[in-house]
């Protein structure tokens, strides 16, 4: 067979998501999505956050240029020789019996063909200390930058697969092993820990990829959303109707209804509540019974733990917000805000737009001054987000404690309101699963607070007003789907408890 070259990113792919590491070796091209704008964008924010990483701490850098993994390895190596102070951009390469040579795993990797297995990392500086090693008085530690935020159970244990390969190579183990991430903040790898770790899970990802064992499809949108695999893994769920497509299936939770011989929407619905109470606890048992009954019937239900006399509230003057936020930045761009007015039922939107970041302050001035001519309107948001943020802008802008404290009491988190008392047949309870599945759709297909984000950034490049139009239509929309949502919510909770009534 093909030679099996592990390298850093599929071993990091492995410990986020198995089935996309063996996606990555295996799986058909021609089956991936287009990588995602927002993707690329954070390609390049990690290139560009290097770069400053270099800069400010005055590194003098030499790099190899072969674009060929196995040049570049040979070139990487002859820099380390030649004792130059700071690699940027090399690789590292094993064999597997030079791997095999320092493992202290008690499973170790046994394949007849050890010729079909190579190990490659590609740090991103490997720096030059004092020490002995097989090139002389010194020795060479990794470092990786990062844009996170924290370090990363997956950047620790990459950071730890450097360490190992680096003791291979140079004869000695490394002293450290760091991670410079988005503040430029860094952080020693404990690799008495992570080795070991690291050790067994390429151990796994190994055995896992020579079996050619596919891993079963597992759907969480939150860590598959940006996966280029994602449309191929959902179709195959969708067809298989697979139990993580139902809301608030975990994967522990979906081992333990497996375990069960649950293993379809029938199955749950049908099993016995106080049988599943023993495995899964009590609330998330009367949910998932609940959910899947509402999936089967294509319909909504009031929560079985839900008391009908609480309903959200609803005034003549109602307020729909939703924010758009450039993170990096660290600036909120948009505070689009709906006004409703119930009694001579109007809608006008009104947007509170920051074309250039620096003009944060006067919009969060122009939304205060806004939000203030409705003293008694409640304000909706979908999630708690909104919340945050206003304190966020409170503080940051010396905004009145108490003032800040009177308008969050006039905020109301439909999210919550919405997972509080009903179950939709829905796979997710985000606003636009919500909002489509009411038949509201919006006019930006492909919108989204991370394409907002994508949008700003080319506004800010290319001050083309066609950008800024989307993510005001895309805002717009938000506000609207909240709307209707609200809509919904109150007349279908009034609907049942008039019929608990009657």
């Amino acid at each position: 067979m093909q030679e099996l070259l592990l390298t850093d990113q599929l071993l990091l792919n492995y410990r986020r998501c198995r089935r996309r590491t063996y996606l990555e070796v295996y799986g058909n091209p021609e089956e991936q999505d287009p990588e995602k704008e927002f993707l690329l964008k954070l390609k390049k924010e990690n290139q560009l956050h290097i770069a400053s990483t270099l800069e400010s701490n005055s590194l003098v850098y030499q790099r190899p240029n072969a674009k060929d993994w196995l040049l570049n390895w040979q070139q990487t190596k002859e820099l380390m020789e030649q004792g130059i102070e700071c690699i940027y951009g090399g690789s590292l390469h094993l064999s597997l019996h030079q791997w095999q040579a320092c493992i202290t795993v008690k499973d170790n990797i046994n394949f007849s063909n050890p010729e079909d297995i190579a190990f490659l990392g590609k740090p991103t500086l490997l720096i030059k200390i004092p020490g002995k090693s097989i090139f002389g008085d010194w020795l060479y530690f990794p470092i990786n930058i990062k844009l996170g935020r924290r370090p990363k159970p997956e950047y620790k244990l990459i950071a730890a697969y450097h360490a190992q390969m680096l003791a291979v190579i140079q004869g000695v183990l490394p002293p450290q092993s760091q991670l410079i991430l988005r503040q430029q903040n860094t952080y020693q790898i404990q690799l008495d820990y992570w080795l070991e770790r690291m050790q067994s899970i390429v151990v796994e990802c190994v055995e896992m990829l020579m079996a050619k064992f596919e891993p079963e499809v597992f759907i969480s949108r939150q860590r598959c959303s940006l996966c280029s695999w994602y449309s191929h893994c959902y179709n195959i769920a969708k067809s298989q109707q697979h139990l993580s497509l139902i809301p608030g299936v975990t994967p522990k939770r979906y081992e333990s209804l497996i375990g069960m011989g649950l293993d379809s929407l029938e199955s749950i619905a049908a099993v016995s509540q106080d049988h599943l109470e023993e495995k899964i606890g009590k609330t998330i048992a009367v949910f998932l019974k609940q959910q899947s009954q509402s999936l089967l019937l294509e319909k909504a239900m009031v929560r079985a733990d839900y008391n009908l006399t609480h309903l959200p509230p609803t005034s003549p003057i109602e307020l729909y917000f939703d924010i758009e936020a450039e993170p990096d930045r660290q600036v909120d761009y948009l505070l689009g805000v709906l006004l409703v007015d119930r009694i001579r039922n109007t809608q006008q939107f009104y947007p509170f737009l920051a074309e250039n970041p620096t003009e944060e302050a006067q919009v969060w001035q122009d939304f205060w001054e806004f939000v203030s001519l409705y003293p008694e309107a409640q304000i909706f948001h979908f999630s708690e987000y909104e919340v945050e943020t206003i304190k966020r802008l409170a503080t940051l802008y010396n905004t009145p404690k108490l003032s800040t404290k009177v308008l969050l009491s006039r905020f109301v988190d439909l999210h919550h309101w919405v997972t509080k008392t009903v179950i939709l047949p829905v796979e997710s309870y985000s606003l636009k699963s919500l909002a489509n599945w009411l038949g509201f759709e919006w006019r930006e297909a492909q919108g989204s607070g991370d394409q907002s984000v994508c949008w700003y950034d080319s506004w800010l490049t290319t001050q083309d007003r066609t950008f800024l139009d989307a993510i005001l239509s895309y805002n717009e929309d938000d506000c609207y789907a909240t709307y209707h949502l609200k809509n919904w919510l109150v007349e279908f909770l009034n609907q049942s408890q008039q019929q608990q009534i009657f």
